[in-house]
């Protein structure tokens, strides 16, 4: 017996809807960040790592006191964790541009899904670090009235973070004398 009822296969229940602790909407059509932006982030810790493990280095060769042998393992042990998770979240990334707003989303642990109406918007900025810049890489940084909404996406290719904030100024002006 395969468990099908005498009029066919047992019937299916309907998907339930996404819960509230599911923030990310199907039926948008999501944008990637590139991922040149790991590598970024890599360096960046490999940088933080390599001074903090030379100065507890050199305090254990000269102290001789095991506290500092133990700081130096911790921090080598938390620099692994953190290259792994640093891919995941690079990965967790992404954008939607829909008709009346921008979605951005974001995080591993505490999944953020900002929605950023384009008639909110006051500006947007285009930014890029050296170490972006070496990777040709920017960060599209918007900016609304409330502070705590603000909402940037990093690790975009310049030609791309150009469209999206002349597109963005563009929807917000927009949108901003229909008010």
């Amino acid at each position: 017996m395969n468990g099908d009822g005498p009029g066919g296969p047992a019937p299916v229940p309907p998907a339930a809807p996404p819960g509230p602790l599911e923030p990310w909407p199907a039926t948008v059509r999501w944008q990637s960040i590139s991922s040149d932006l790991i590598w970024v982030e890599l360096l960046r810790l490999c940088a933080l790592v390599t001074v903090v493990s030379i100065a507890l280095g050199v305090s254990w060769s000269v102290t001789g006191a095991w506290p500092f042998g133990l700081a130096l393992g911790g921090i080598l042990l938390f620099a692994v964790w953190r290259a792994v998770t640093i891919v995941r979240a690079v990965r967790a990334w992404g954008y939607a541009e829909r008709e009346d707003d921008l979605l951005v989303r974001h995080g591993l642990l505490v999944r953020r899904l900002s929605i950023v109406p384009y008639s909110r918007m006051q500006f947007v900025d285009v930014s890029a670090g050296p170490l972006e810049r070496a990777f040709d890489l920017a960060t599209v940084q918007l900016h609304t009235a409330a502070a705590a909404s603000d909402a940037r996406v990093p690790g975009l290719r310049p030609a791309e973070a150009s469209r999206l904030r002349d597109r963005l100024t563009a929807l917000g002006e927009d949108r901003a004398e229909g008010l």
